[in-house]
């Protein structure tokens, strides 16, 4: 290029040797902070790369669209409870998500007479076993839904449909369900 002036130089620091379009740099060292954000960044994307693509402790893209499906399932469940029947409490004891919060509600309320093992009298409770295939009150889910919300006062068995609500009621039957086979 041309012969430009110079510029004095700025605390004394070196000036580097090309010029471009009349313009000159200062032949500095980055600052720390930018430094250690930099580097610091390169170390925080091996680390998410390592968590996210080689290691199993985060769940795959294909397992986190399906947990959101049965949320969503689960949503459209929960505000179908005003018109149940046989078919929509099995749907029900097949989503996972109202299966936990079944789980919840009678390991809280029915475990103390049904043990957590759903077992009961041959656990050493005293309601009747929920895991085999002999049912008291009648077999199909509707008949356990009425059992759960109504109760059968002279077994001992109280109305848990006014304490726990209908949605908590339908949960708790579907965690039941979900221990039974569909008949076909």
């Amino acid at each position: 290029m041309t012969n430009a002036p110079k510029p004095p130089p700025h605390d004394e620091d070196a000036i580097r040797e090309h010029t471009f379009d009349g313009i000159q740099e200062y032949d500095k060292r980055l600052p720390n902070w930018w430094l250690l954000t930099f580097y610091g960044t390169i170390a925080f994307w091996i680390g998410y790369w390592f968590y996210t693509e080689q290691s199993d402790l985060a769940p795959s893209d294909g397992a986190r669209v399906e947990q959101e499906l049965g949320r969503i399932e689960a949503v459209k469940l929960a505000s179908s409870a005003a018109n149940l029947d046989d078919g929509t409490l099995w749907q029900m004891s097949r989503n996972a998500l109202i299966v936990d919060a079944g789980k919840a509600v009678f390991n809280s309320t029915c475990a103390s007479c049904h043990q957590v093992s759903m077992r009961g009298i041959d656990d050493g409770g005293i309601g009747p076993n929920l895991t085999d295939n002999t049912w008291v009150h009648g077999g199909n889910p509707l008949d356990l839904l009425k059992v759960v919300d109504k109760g059968v006062l002279e077994k001992g068995m109280p109305a848990w449909g006014p304490v726990i609500g209908a949605k908590k009621t339908s949960e708790v039957v579907a965690y039941i369900l979900s221990h039974h086979a569909e008949p076909n």
